[in-house]
């Protein structure tokens, strides 16, 4: 089973907290030059400090395509073409029906799924024309096939990336992977704002913990592992979702 990601080149979105930055630490570690993409560049560079590899900070928003282009140029003229992609960028602004207004709609479906979309496609064409293999993880959620109120918009993106997931599988074989990872819930930053939206953020949290048969939520080393798991033992495997949710889905 490989144990070393040296000479790979690696690019994570959402990198500056979170599943990113779990994500891009253990890439990091395994030997994997590691590009972090996030819009807040103080974050990134605190994130990026902490790598014991050599590493990129490319502040930039996902939901701009062409932000993604530049990002991913500069890498490119940097390292090379990337052959790690991991598309952790998101966001969960939970809304009643009665205040998702077509803003509110636009900018998850931009983040959460435009965004992966722009930066799997971008990935995938470089790995293409350099007639390379490469690898790219999508990370997804437990709310890509569970419904839940006030995430109308959150499950919708996610249910598209997992379907985008599979259709990239299919046209980019064989040469490249294309992957996901659904969590369950995780304790990040977002899902801490996602808490206090609710109002008793203390009591919110209790009542998710409890929806979770192992009764605890996620750490984000966790999702980061689950992760790896996809880059590297499991060389057959593509199109797959693999469901990290404590058993939210069972």
């Amino acid at each position: 089973m490989p144990t070393s990601f040296t000479g790979r080149i690696a690019v994570v979105t959402g990198a500056s907290s979170g599943i990113g930055r779990a994500t891009a630490e253990a890439l990091s570690a395994a030997g994997a030059r590691v590009a972090l993409i996030g819009r807040t560049p103080a974050a990134l560079a605190k994130a990026a400090a902490g790598l014991p590899g050599d590493s990129l900070e490319l502040p930039a928003d996902v939901a701009d395509d062409a932000a993604v282009t530049a990002a991913l140029d500069r890498v490119e003229a940097t390292w090379g073409v990337p052959d790690l992609v991991v598309t952790s960028a998101g966001v969960a602004e939970p809304a009643a029906l009665t205040e998702l207004t077509p803003s509110r709609w636009r900018h998850t479906i931009d983040v959460n799924l435009s965004g992966t979309f722009y930066v799997a496609r971008d990935a995938g064409v470089r790995m293409l024309r350099a007639g390379s293999t490469g690898d790219i993880i999508m990370i997804g959620s437990e709310l890509a096939t569970m419904g839940m109120s006030w995430y109308a918009a959150y499950c919708a993106s996610k249910a598209g990336v997992v379907g985008l997931t599979r259709a990239l599988a299919a046209e980019l074989a064989p040469r490249i992977r294309v992957n996901a990872v659904c969590p369950g819930p995780v304790d990040t930053p977002m899902l801490a704002a996602e808490f206090e939206a609710f109002g008793d953020a203390g009591a919110v949290r209790e009542q998710t913990i409890a929806r979770v048969p192992l009764n605890r939520l996620a750490t984000a080393a966790e999702v980061a592992a689950a992760v790896m798991y996809l880059l590297a033992p499991t060389t057959y495997a593509t199109g797959t979702a693999l469901h990290l949710d404590g058993g939210t889905t069972s």
